[in-house]
């Protein structure tokens, strides 16, 4: 409960409260100066609608606290209970703004008897209206935190779904490699000792860089670059001199954050489409480079290049590549926007240029 009457939400609401409140009291005493004429100046009259007018609401919050406390009341009975605190908020008021200037102050019969009669309906009238007017802007307010609580069960839904997407990426593309590694490990052990506890290495690197960016929302450029050169390292050592590769990570952007295993892909077809079909192998170079508000990266390989017929615009679904480039545009749309975006074209005279352009954070 306490919780409740601190939120920023609590205050918010009782202050459009009030504000409405204090404007249906200024009417009000409009209403009696212009309209009923009771020959008392607006100043007095917004002086005693303002005191019964803020009585009234005070009774019923109280009756309301008492009756139900945290629960929800029934409307006919709240509604009900409005009426039957309009004529105790009504002599309350008056009470106050007559001792206030000075009158004798009758007793709660005698107002309902007299003269007053009138006011004191019209009271029940106004505070029967008034209390389907604030029922609906309470069931609003309602709907409006319902409307909150999807939006939040949804956002949690989609990261439930991303971060399974990413697991489904890493699964993969561990496969392939990690049984090609170990193929290529086993005959190495024999011929080549050295080599081969090289390559171990880089695999233990590669798998323990694998599982944490499996496992977070979250990554560094060093910790993604460090990541692909383990794996380019891994396949310069399967593949011999038809592999090489380089990387280029400025060391002011090391920290930067970035989403995890947005490049493995892409590095990854560079080496499966692009250079492992060629007969001369190839090169891949993977860089970074900040400018402006946006983080460009490109991994640019010298291998078979784009097929004849690709389409950046339209690419078949059957295509393992262009699944895994799919996915990335997937990603980023979901991440960071129509800003962000992937684009391939050729690399002249031979090769791909892969270029994804991610909005760098404001914060």
């Amino acid at each position: 409960m306490l919780r409740q009457l601190s939120s920023p939400e609590f205050r918010l609401r009782l202050l459009k409260s009030l504000l409405w409140l204090t404007g249906f009291n200024i009417g009000v005493a409009l209403f009696i100066t212009l309209i009923l004429r009771t020959g008392q100046s607006f100043f007095v009259n917004l002086v005693f609608s303002m005191l019964i007018g803020y009585s009234i609401n005070v009774v019923i919050v109280t009756l309301r606290w008492l009756i139900w406390r945290d629960q929800k009341p029934p409307r006919f009975l709240f509604l009900l209970m409005c009426m039957v605190a309009a004529p105790i908020g009504y002599f309350i008021g008056g009470t106050i703004g007559m001792t206030i200037y000075g009158l004798k102050t009758p007793g709660f019969l005698s107002v309902i008897k007299s003269g007053e009669g009138i006011m004191v309906l019209m009271s029940i009238f106004i505070s029967l209206f008034a209390g389907i007017f604030f029922w609906n802007q309470s069931k609003l307010a309602e709907l409006e935190a319902e409307q909150e609580k999807e939006k939040a069960r949804t956002a949690a839904i989609e990261k439930q779904a991303m971060q399974a997407q990413l697991q489904l990426l890493q699964a993969q593309i561990e496969p392939h490699m990690l049984f090609n590694t170990l193929a290529n490990l086993q005959g190495l052990i024999a011929l080549d000792p050295a080599r081969a506890q090289h390559m171990l290495e880089q695999l233990i690197h590669y798998l323990r860089a694998s599982l944490l960016s499996s496992r977070t929302e979250q990554t560094t450029l060093k910790h993604e670059f460090n990541l692909l050169t383990s794996y380019l390292e891994l396949l310069a050592i399967r593949m011999g001199k038809r592999l090489t590769y380089q990387t280029d990570l400025p060391a002011e952007l090391e920290s930067q954050g970035i989403a995890p295993m947005l490049l493995q892909p892409l590095v990854e077809n560079a080496i499966k489409h692009g250079i492992e079909p060629s007969m001369s192998g190839g090169s891949v170079h993977v860089s970074a480079q900040r400018e402006g508000q946006f983080l460009h990266l490109k991994i640019i390989d010298t291998g078979m290049g784009l097929p004849a017929d690709y389409d950046e615009h339209h690419q078949p679904e059957h295509h393992h590549s262009h699944v895994g480039n799919a996915n990335v545009r997937e990603r980023l749309l979901a991440l960071y926007g129509a800003q962000a975006s992937l684009t391939l074209k050729d690399n002249l005279p031979n090769g791909v240029i892969a270029h994804l352009c991610i909005p760098l954070s404001t914060e």
